[in-house]
C-alpha cells in the first residue's frame, strides 16, 4: 500500500509515547510497518492473540498489535479513516463475541452460545469506533434459551455473565485491556441489572424511552453473540425509532441536549488549548447531532434514511433532496478532518481524550504527529472547520424556536384571546375565545399535557391568522376543532406547523374548502408531511413506478404491515393530490387520471400480497392464473376522490383444474376465495384506515354469481346471457392485473362481446328504457350533480355506449378517446367531446369542493371556478349549462327524443 511508512514510525516515534512504546514491544510487527506490508500488517495484527492462554489474553494481545498496525497505517496515509474505525469496530464485534462466549461457557461449559447478546451503539454500531474508545453495548438476554446450571435463576446468571463480559475486556493486567466498557445506555441504567430480559427491554422502549434513547438507536446494530435474537428485537422496536410521521420535536429535543452539551463542556469555548472537538461548538457530535435530527424526522417516511454511518447518512439525506449536495460534502469532510485529529490525540497516550492538550509544547506535539508544521496550524484549521459546522448546525436548531417574522398579525402584549379574535375579524369573538380556552381544559386528550399545550402555544397566533384569512374561516375553525377532537395527541402536527409555517396557510384552506381532506386529516393528522416536499405536488409517476414505490418494504414485514403500508402511502398520494386540486396547480382531469394510476398500482401490489399466503396454503394451479378487470370509472381511467373500483375477477384454464399444495382447491373454488382475498386487501379497514370500497356487482350474473369466472364461463354468459346494460358497462372495460398474455386474451373477448351484431331497433329501446328507469329511481342529489342530472354525465355515457354498441367503433375504455373517435368517424357531435370534458373536469373537482351536490358557500365556489378555468363562478354555471344543452342535443339527435334540461 502507498504512503509514507517510515515518515509515519519517525514522527509515532518522537510524538506519541504508547506508539513509541509499542514498536518496541512488537518489533516483528515494526518490521513489516517500516517496509510498507500494509495488508500483511493487519493480518499479523489479527493473528497476534493466537496461542494465547485464555480468551482475555489473546484479546489484549491482537488489541495492542491492532492499534499499533493501523495508527501507523494512518498516519503513513495509507489507511483510510473508514478502513481504521471499520477495522477498530470489527475488532470490537469480535472481542464481544469472545467474551460472551467465554462468560457462558463458565456457567454451562457444553454449551452453544446462545440467549444473550450484545447490542453496539453509538460510533461502534456505525462501525465508526475510536482509536481509543470505549464501547457503549445493551447486554440483553432471553430466560427461555440462556444456557445455565440446573439451579441457575435465569436473571442471576445473567448477571454474573454480564460481570464476565466486562471484566474480560475492561480489568487492566500485565497484557493491558481490550476497551472501556460503558453499560449506562441501557434501559434505566441507574436502577436495571447489567444484563436485562429482552421483554422487559420491549417494554421500556414501547412505553417509557426518552428522546435521546431514540437517537441512540439509530445506530444500533446486533454484534456479538446471538445476533439473530438481536435483530429480532432491533425489528420489534422499529416503530420506536422510525416514527411514521414527520417529527419536528427531534430538533427541539436536540436543541435542548446541544445547549446542555455546550453549556456543561469544560476546557475552552473557542479553539484553542483545551478545546474539546467531540463536545465544543462546531465539533463532532454536531456534525453527528446534524445528521441524526435530519433521520429522526425523515427516516420513518424514507426508510432509504435509516443508514448506521455519518458520511452516508449526510449523502443520503442530499439525494433525497433535504439538505443541499455541497452542504453534505462540507460537513463530512469537516467529519472526517476532525476525527482523524481526535485519533492523534489519543493516539499519544491510549487515552479516550477529545480536547486540544493545554499547553503549547503538547499542542505543537500532536500537530506534528499529524504532519502539520504547528499548534497554530492546527488552531486555525481547526477553527474554520468548526465555524462552519457550528454555523449550519446553529441554523438547523434555531428551527426549534418558534417561528417569528410570518408576516401574519400577532397578537399584541396585554391583549385578551377576544380581542386578538375581534382583531383578526371573527365573529362573535367572546364567544369564541372560551370555545377555544376550552381546548385546553382537560376536554380534549389531544391537549391534556403541558407539552401539548405548550407546543399549541407556540403556534396559536399564527394558526387563528391563518383561519381568519382563509376563504370560510369559521369552517376552518370548526374543522380544526373536530380534527383536535379525534386526535390522542397532537405534538407532532403543533411541531410541525411551528417547524414550517408555510403549511398554516395551506392546512387552513384545506379545512375551509375541502370537506373529505378536512375528514381525512381528523384521522391521520400526520397526512400533512408529504406536503413539506415540493415533488408533492407533481403527478403521479406512471403504474409501474408506482407499483415500485407502493411495493417498497422493510425487513420482516408480514401481511398484516403490507396493507397498513399501502393504505398510509395511497392516502398521502390522494391527499396531495386533493391539495393540489383545491389549489388549482393541476387540471382536474389529470388529478383523476393520477387518481385511477394510483389505484391500479395498489390493485396490483395488493393482489400480489394476497395470493403469496393463499398459494403457501393451496399452491397454484398450472397453466392458470387471476385477471383483475376494471369497470365503470376505475376501467375508464379517470377517477374521483369519491369513486368506489368496479371490478369483475377471472380466471385463466380450465375450471375443471385443481391446485397442486396442501390443501389443493378446484379451480373455482380457488379464485373465488382468492378473489374474496383481493378484495378484503382492498377494502377491508386496518389500523391505517380504510383504503377503497369494492363493488363487484357487475361480474356474470350479478350479486347471485360467484365472485370468479373462468375466461371460458365469462364468454359464454357475455355472448348469451348478458342484458344490454351489461354490455354498456363492459364498454369502458380493461384488464388492470394479470400477464401480459392473459390481459390481452381478455381484451379479445372484450372486443368480441362489444362487437358482435345487434338489432339496432332493441337496442335503442333497451338504452331508453335503461336510462327513463336510472332516471325515476336515482334523482339527482342536488343542483351541482353534473353526473346524474339530465344532459349529465350519465346521458353522455349512454350517447357513447350505445354509439359503440351500434357500430362496433370506438371501442376505448377511455371516454374521451372514446367520445373524440366517434366524432372523428361522423358518428357523434365533436362538441360532445368539449361537453365531457367539461362535466368530467367538474365532477373531480366537486367531489372535494362540493361533495353533497349543492351550491357551495363562496369559498369553494371560487376555489371550483378556478380548478376548472373559469373566473367566476357564474362562468362555471353558464359552461355547465352549455355542456348540458350540448349533451341535450345529441340525445335529441341521436334518439329523437328531447331532454328537460334545467338549471
Amino acid at each position: 500500500m502507498d504512503g509514507d511508512w517510515s515518515g509515519a514510525i519517525e514522527r509515532a516515534r518522537a510524538h506519541a509515547p504508547f506508539l513509541a512504546g509499542a514498536l518496541a514491544r512488537l518489533p516483528d510487527l515494526a518490521a513489516l510497518l517500516a517496509a510498507g506490508e500494509g495488508q500483511a500488517v493487519l493480518d499479523r495484527a489479527k493473528a497476534a492473540g493466537q496461542g494465547a492462554p485464555d480468551v482475555a489474553t489473546a484479546l489484549r494481545r491482537e488489541k495492542l498489535a491492532l492499534a499499533l498496525a493501523l495508527a501507523i497505517g494512518d498516519l503513513a496515509g495509507a489507511f483510510p479513516l473508514l478502513t481504521v474505525t471499520g477495522a477498530l469496530s470489527a475488532f470490537a464485534d469480535r472481542a464481544l463475541d469472545a467474551a460472551i462466549g467465554d462468560a457462558i461457557r463458565r456457567r454451562a461449559p457444553d454449551a452453544e452460545p446462545a440467549g444473550f447478546l450484545a447490542l453496539a451503539l453509538g460510533k461502534h454500531g456505525a462501525n465508526e469506533l475510536n482509536y481509543s474508545s470505549d464501547i457503549d453495548p445493551i447486554l440483553l438476554y432471553d430466560p427461555a434459551t440462556l444456557p445455565r446450571r440446573e439451579r441457575d435463576e435465569p436473571g442471576e446468571a445473567a448477571q454474573r455473565m454480564a460481570r464476565g463480559v466486562v471484566e474480560t475486556l475492561a480489568s487492566v493486567t500485565a497484557e493491558g485491556y481490550v476497551f472501556r466498557v460503558d453499560l449506562r445506555l441501557r434501559p434505566a441504567s441507574e436502577v436495571s441489572p447489567l444484563a436485562i430480559s429482552i421483554d422487559a427491554a420491549l417494554t421500556h422502549y414501547e412505553s417509557s424511552a426518552l428522546a435521546w434513547e431514540r437517537a441512540a438507536f439509530i445506530r444500533a446494530r446486533a454484534c456479538a453473540g446471538d445476533v439473530a435474537a438481536g435483530e429480532a428485537f432491533l425489528a420489534a422496536i422499529r416503530p420506536f425509532i422510525w416514527r411514521k410521521s414527520l417529527d419536528f420535536g427531534a430538533i427541539a429535543e436536540i436543541g435542548r441536549l446541544t445547549a446542555q452539551i455546550r453549556a456543561n463542556t469544560k476546557g475552552s469555548a473557542t479553539v484553542g488549548p483545551g478545546f474539546d472537538l467531540k463536545k465544543g461548538r462546531g465539533g463532532i457530535r454536531e456534525v453527528e447531532f446534524y445528521a441524526q435530527t435530519h433521520q429522526l424526522i425523515h427516516g420513518g417516511r424514507d426508510p432509504s434514511l435509516r443508514l448506521r454511518g455519518t458520511r452516508a447518512t449526510l449523502d443520503a439525506l442530499a439525494a433525497a433532496g433535504l439538505i443541499p449536495a455541497e452542504e453534505a460534502r462540507l460537513l463530512g469532510e469537516s467529519y472526517d478532518r476532525l476525527r482523524t485529529i481526535e485519533h492523534r490525540l489519543q493516539m499519544v497516550f491510549d487515552r479516550q481524550t477529545h480536547s486540544l492538550p493545554a499547553s503549547p509544547e503538547a499542542l505543537d506535539s500532536v500537530a506534528r504527529l499529524d504532519g502539520l508544521v504547528d499548534g497554530a496550524a492546527l488552531v486555525a484549521e481547526l477553527t474554520a472547520i468548526t465555524d462552519a459546522v457550528g454555523e449550519r448546525y446553529d441554523a438547523l436548531i434555531a428551527a426549534a424556536s418558534p417561528a417569528t417574522g410570518s408576516g401574519r398579525p400577532q397578537a399584541l402584549a396585554g391583549t385578551s384571546l377576544a380581542e386578538e379574535l375581534e382583531r383578526l375579524g371573527f365573529e362573535e369573538p367572546q364567544a369564541l375565545a372560551a370555545r377555544i380556552a376550552a381546548w385546553e381544559s382537560g376536554r380534549m386528550r389531544a391537549l391534556r399535557s403541558d407539552a401539548a399545550r405548550n407546543a399549541f402555544a407556540a403556534i396559536r397566533g399564527d394558526l387563528l391568522a391563518a383561519f381568519a384569512a382563509a376563504p370560510e374561516p369559521e369552517r376552518a375553525l370548526g374543522r380544526w376543532e373536530q380534527l383536535l377532537n379525534n386526535l390522542p395527541s397532537a405534538i407532532n402536527l403543533f411541531r410541525l406547523l411551528e417547524a414550517r409555517p408555510a403549511l398554516l396557510e395551506q392546512l387552513a384552506r384545506i379545512l375551509s374548502l375541502a370537506p373529505p381532506l378536512a375528514d381525512a386529516l381528523a384521522r391521520r393528522a400526520d397526512l400533512l408531511d408529504p406536503l413539506i416536499d415540493a415533488s408533492a405536488f407533481d403527478l403521479p409517476g406512471d403504474v409501474p413506478t408506482l407499483v415500485a414505490r407502493l411495493s417498497r418494504c422493510e425487513p420482516g414485514d408480514d401481511y398484516e404491515q403490507v396493507l397498513d403500508r399501502v393504505r398510509r402511502k395511497v392516502g398521502e398520494m390522494r391527499f396531495a393530490l386533493g391539495v393540489q386540486l383545491i389549489e388549482g396547480t393541476r387540471d382536474p382531469l389529470e388529478i383523476g387520471a393520477g387518481l385511477a394510476r394510483i389505484a391500479e398500482a395498489a390493485i396490483r401490489v395488493l393482489a400480489d400480497a394476497a395470493t403469496v399466503p393463499f398459494r403457501e396454503a393451496h399452491g397454484v394451479i398450472v397453466e392458470s392464473e387471476l385477471v383483475i378487470l376494471g369497470l365503470g370509472r376505475m376501467g375508464g381511467g379517470v377517477l374521483t376522490h369519491a369513486s368506489d373500483l368496479d371490478l369483475v375477477f377471472l380466471f385463466t384454464g380450465a375450471f375443471a383444474a385443481e391446485s397442486d399444495g396442501r390443501r389443493p382447491l378446484g379451480a373455482t373454488l380457488y379464485y373465488n376465495r382468492l378473489g374474496q382475498r383481493v378484495i378484503a386487501a382492498l377494502s377491508v379497514p386496518t389500523a391505517e384506515g380504510a383504503l377503497y370500497e369494492v363493488d363487484t356487482r357487475l361480474r356474470p350474473s350479478g350479486d347471485q354469481g360467484p365472485p370468479a369466472a373462468s375466461f371460458e364461463s365469462f364468454a359464454r354468459y357475455q355472448h348469451e346471457q348478458a342484458w344490454t346494460w351489461e354490455h354498456m358497462a363492459l364498454c369502458r372495460a380493461r384488464p388492470l392485473y394479470g400477464s401480459g398474455p392473459a390481459c390481452q386474451a381478455l381484451q379479445a373477448i372484450v372486443c368480441d362481446v362489444l362487437r358482435a351484431p345487434r338489432d339496432a331497433a332493441r337496442l335503442r329501446a333497451d338504452v331508453l328504457e335503461m336510462r327513463a328507469t336510472m332516471a325515476a329511481h336515482k334523482a339527482p342529489k342536488g343542483p351541482l350533480d353534473v353526473k346524474l342530472a339530465r344532459g349529465g354525465l350519465v346521458d353522455l355515457e349512454f350517447l357513447v355506449h350505445y354509439t359503440q354498441l351500434r357500430t362496433g367503433e370506438g371501442l376505448f375504455a377511455d371516454l374521451r378517446r372514446a367520445a373524440a373517435t366517434l366524432a372523428e368517424r361522423g358518428l357523434l357531435p365533436l362538441a360532445l367531446v368539449a361537453a365531457h370534458e367539461e362535466l368530467a373536469r367538474f365532477l373531480v373537482a366537486a367531489r372535494l369542493l362540493a361533495p353533497d351536490g349543492a351550491e357551495p358557500p363562496p369559498g369553494p365556489r371560487a376555489a371550483l371556478a378556478k380548478a376548472c378555468g373559469y373566473g367566476d363562478w357564474n362562468a362555471v354555471l353558464a359552461g355547465l349549462a352549455a355542456a348540458r344543452k350540448t349533451v341535450a342535443q345529441a340525445w335529441a339527435a341521436t334518439f329523437d327524443e328531447q331532454l328537460e334540461v334545467t338549471a
